[in-house]
């Protein structure tokens, strides 16, 4: 009852189910495709502050990685095949990366950058869907080396998007991997990621975790974990053909979720500045 009186202080009574509905199409195309749930959960920040919805998605992204990584156990990679052919140069970048990405969350206006990079996902997108075939990395750039740098870029991304997958969902597709080989590097990057950026944001910002952060994780956590399920489901009928089809589209919704997140930024932006000069 708390959870609930301390939500209706802070929110519209419309503000929660359209929470809940992003939140579990979010973690229905995560559990799909292995990444992407804070792609779609960016809508959550046109009713969520930055510093509060990033966290929270973070955290929700953990918690459906966990589970769909739980019910894929059987198709990854055990550890000490991580380096250099597996997740693990992607990790280690990536721990580079994050702190950047967290300064730029806590302390520099974002917009222009989230708008480049989101229309960037979505050029990117729509090519790959329209010339499959065409663009590609040679395997000469499959060193640990490239990984390691693609990963330091998905980390600063991340720290300030709550998307740190995008990089390397670029990079696996220019590689042209397997569904399951490219899930066995996502994954656990992504995982890897959002659990430093929220021990960061523990230790660095501890504020970041209100009362208000907890009510509304415990409202939403029952709706994402049975969402990835159905999503982890719907992926084993999949081809890899069809992986990567849903791929694209995920990464042009991330795209425009990112366009739609800087608009907003920007738009108050705008409005802060107007105010203050009246």
């Amino acid at each position: 009852m708390n959870v609930f009186s301390l939500i209706a202080t802070e929110f519209s009574l419309a503000t929660i189910p359209i929470l809940v509905c992003i939140l579990g199409v979010s973690a229905i195309m995560s559990g799909l495709s292995g990444f992407g749930f804070s792609a779609i959960g960016a809508l959550c920040l046109w009713l969520l502050p930055p510093k509060l919805g990033v966290p929270l998605l973070m955290t929700l992204s953990s918690a459906n990685q966990l589970m769909s990584l739980g019910k894929l156990k059987a198709e990854l990679k055990p550890l000490r095949e991580w380096w250099p052919d597996g997740p693990g140069p992607y990790l280690a970048g990536g721990f580079v990366g994050v702190p950047v990405g967290l300064a730029i969350l806590h302390s520099l206006p974002t917009p222009t950058l989230m708008a480049i990079f989101g229309a960037f996902l979505i050029v990117y997108a729509a090519y790959s869907m329209l010339k499959p075939e065409s663009l590609r990395v040679s395997d000469n750039s499959s060193s640990w080396l490239a990984a390691a740098l693609v990963g330091m870029v998905g980390g600063v991304i991340g720290g300030f998007t709550a998307f740190p997958g995008a990089a390397v969902v670029v990079w696996s597709g220019l590689r042209r991997l397997p569904k399951h080989e490219s899930r066995n590097i996502v994954q656990p990057y992504i995982l890897g990621l959002q659990l430093v950026s929220l021990a960061m944001l523990a230790v660095k910002h501890p504020e970041t975790f209100s009362p208000t952060f907890w009510a509304l994780l415990v409202i939403t956590v029952p709706i994402v974990l049975p969402c990835t399920l159905l999503g982890v489901n719907l992926y084993k009928s999949l081809s890899d053909v069809n992986f990567r089809r849903i791929t694209f589209m995920l990464l042009g919704t991330s795209g425009l979720g990112l366009l739609i997140k800087a608009a907003g930024a920007i738009t108050l932006f705008a409005a802060v500045a107007t105010a203050a000069a009246h």
